[in-house]
């Protein structure tokens, strides 16, 4: 089968552009600037809430809109800029604070773009091959920049990896612009549409969407997933940046996501695999399963080489994660014309549970040390893969259906 090339190198590129520069900001805050740990996590959470604004119309607006390309080029262009604003300047605090509102919009805008572009050139039928394969260049490109990004902070400037994700920015530009626009079926972009009775086809009304249990469950475990896990790659990059140069906890860091993206790549081929077979369910749990092991083993040692270790697992929960967000959410929303506006509303809640880990759990770690931040993210972790485990149906189709005949009567 194959796989469409233009959109696997937007999304290559799109690597660094999509993670943006949070994990890096936060060690250069604190190594080169000497910003506390709350302060940090404040300087993170601006980002956060400014996509949690823009989130959910960004979705309504990539349903109704034909202009998708469009969109995707111009969020690629805010992130670059907003990323040049933070290399001219980190003082005074404001400008990064509006670096990081612009990046925010971006973010709003830049994964349910990528995810309708995808639906609406290969269709439901081809979605778990092509998103696997999206997911898994998106990790190598991660992959790619973080290792030359660690290479130029090392041996050129500190400031290399973000100029490392200004030119990706530009490249991702490039990438989406040899997309065939034409190819997209904006219909099939928004998941299908309802057919009435009278012949017209519509999108399914917002009630309609929320009296669906699933909907509502699902998207509950996702915000914990997301709270549990947003802010450990953060305070790790904190904890490794102590008593360090700036460079050298730019290049831990650097470490800590090369190792969990090149994990990313294999989980992603994983789901494009088996996900269709074994059902999306057990692949969840298991991602699940992953966020509290990471934050108890955070606590048991300071040494370097054990966290980047520990910080690698986060490539097998993430990794399954991303694939199995869109692939469920499509089998939700199949059908409604809602796919990237259910997308818009679920990421904009997700938002908020990342902003409030990084706030809280930051103020946590300044108050009561970093264990305590890391055992209260791992609670969190328990209590949502709990949820999830009793209250979520499987989606997959055939796996769906084949639960629906066999229950009794």
């Amino acid at each position: 089968m194959a796989l469409n090339r233009p959109l696997l190198s937007a999304n290559f590129f799109a690597g660094d552009v999509v993670a943006g520069i949070g994990p890096y900001l936060a060690i250069y805050l604190l190594s080169a600037y000497h910003w506390k740990p709350g302060a940090i996590g404040l300087a993170l959470a601006v980002g956060s809430i400014t996509t949690v604004i823009v989130q959910t119309p960004a979705g309504a607006i990539i349903d109704a809109v034909k202009w998708k390309k469009a969109i995707l080029a111009i969020a690629a262009i805010a992130v670059g800029f907003g990323t040049t604003i933070v290399i001219l300047t980190s003082d005074p605090p404001w400008l990064v604070y509006i670096a990081q509102i612009l990046v925010g919009i971006a973010a709003a805008f830049l994964g349910p773009a990528i995810a309708a572009i995808t639906l609406g050139i290969v269709g439901p039928e081809r979605f778990t091959a092509q998103t696997a394969a999206n997911q898994a260049w998106n990790h190598a490109g991660n992959v790619f920049g973080a290792a030359a990004g660690a290479a130029l902070a090392l041996w050129w400037v500190t400031e290399g990896v973000f100029w490392l994700i200004v030119i990706m920015s530009a490249m991702m530009v490039v990438s989406v612009m040899m997309i065939d626009g034409k190819s997209i079926d904006h219909d099939a972009a928004r998941g299908g549409m309802i057919e009435e009775p009278d012949g017209e086809e519509r999108a399914a009304g917002i009630l309609t969407l929320l009296a669906d249990r699933r909907l509502v469950v699902f998207a509950v475990t996702v915000v914990m997933f997301h709270f549990a896990n947003a802010a450990m790659l953060p305070l790790v990059g904190q904890k490794l940046s102590l008593g360090t140069k700036t460079q050298d906890g730019i290049a831990f860091m650097a470490a800590c996501v090369v190792s969990a993206q090149f994990l990313m790549v294999l989980m992603a081929i994983l789901c494009g695999a088996r996900a269709d077979k074994w059902g999306r369910k057990p692949l969840f749990l298991f991602a699940f399963s992953i966020l509290p092991i990471r934050g108890i083993l955070y606590t048991l040692s300071d040494e370097k080489f054990f966290l980047v270790a520990v910080q690698s697992l986060d490539g097998v929960a993430n990794g399954i994660f991303g694939i199995l967000f869109l692939l469920i959410l499509a089998d939700i929303t199949a059908g409604t014309g809602r796919f990237n506006a259910a997308q818009g509303a679920i990421a904009t809640l997700i938002g908020v549970g990342a902003s409030l880990s990084n706030a809280i759990a930051g103020w946590i770690a300044q108050a009561g040390g970093y264990s305590a931040a890391f055992y209260f993210l791992a609670a969190v972790a328990i209590l949502g893969a709990a949820i999830f485990a009793l209250f979520m149906p499987e989606t997959a189709p055939h796996k769906a259906g084949s639960a629906r005949k066999e229950a009794p009567s």
